[in-house]
């Protein structure tokens, strides 16, 4: 049986844009070992690969996806670590939250390239990781409407992120993928999903539908 340690809540502001409505931040509560999302607007795109599964918020139909929110070409730090790959096209860009093995959640920038997936270190400016298009097996989503997903990447570890703009990555992701190689990435639906926080380490997340949001379990699986 799982069992999860208590500890004290702590709160986290997850990125979202201004909107004409006033709503801006997401806000992340974790603590006894689920973590809730209040209700916040999605970015989206008239083609998205979500095959009628997903649970959507209206606001989330009435937004124009723009790609690059933190203006790259303008950041030289950025520039550098995408001339050092060779890329030069940034199809999305955007600060996220990604959950590390020991489940503790740093803030990260995200690019996706018509060639890979970059993870950066806003502090330090300092490139974390960088995943190859072609070594994403599929995406992993729950069926609510929450900020969670998953990329999977079998022959390295998998990546846990939350962002407001996660219909648009997924968008992005599976565009970018089928344009470079006619592959249809995978993409995953369900309130329950496995993923390999690290190399030995398989965590589970699962969703819940609650009033006011959706609360978000991750536990580690054992055995």
């Amino acid at each position: 049986m799982d069992q999860t340690k208590a500890r004290s809540i702590r709160r986290v502001r997850i990125p979202a844009p201004a909107n004409a409505d006033g709503t801006g931040d997401t806000e992340a509560a974790e603590g006894d070992g689920g973590i809730r999302l209040k209700p916040s607007a999605y970015v989206t795109e008239d083609q998205e690969p979500f095959m009628g599964v997903k649970v959507r918020r209206r606001a989330s139909l009435h937004r124009t996806a723009m790609g690059d929110y933190l203006d790259v070409p303008s950041d030289p730090y950025l520039m550098k670590i995408l001339s050092k790959q060779g890329d030069k096209r940034v199809l999305f860009a955007d600060k996220v939250l990604k959950f590390t093995g020991t489940g503790k959640m740093k803030r990260r920038i995200l690019m996706i390239t018509d060639f890979a997936i970059y993870i950066v270190d806003p502090e330090t400016n300092a490139l974390k990781r960088r995943i190859a298009l072609a070594a994403v097996d599929r995406l992993c989503l729950s069926e609510l409407s929450d900020n969670f997903f998953a990329i999977i990447v079998p022959s390295e570890y998998d990546c846990l992120m939350a962002n407001t703009r996660k219909t648009e990555i997924v968008s992005v992701l599976v565009e970018a993928t089928k344009s470079r190689s006619e592959y249809e990435l995978e993409v995953a639906f369900s309130n329950r999903f496995e993923y390999h926080a690290a190399a030995d380490l398989v965590k589970e997340v699962q969703f819940e539908e609650v009033d006011g949001g959706v609360k978000t379990k991750i536990v580690r699986k054992i055995g």
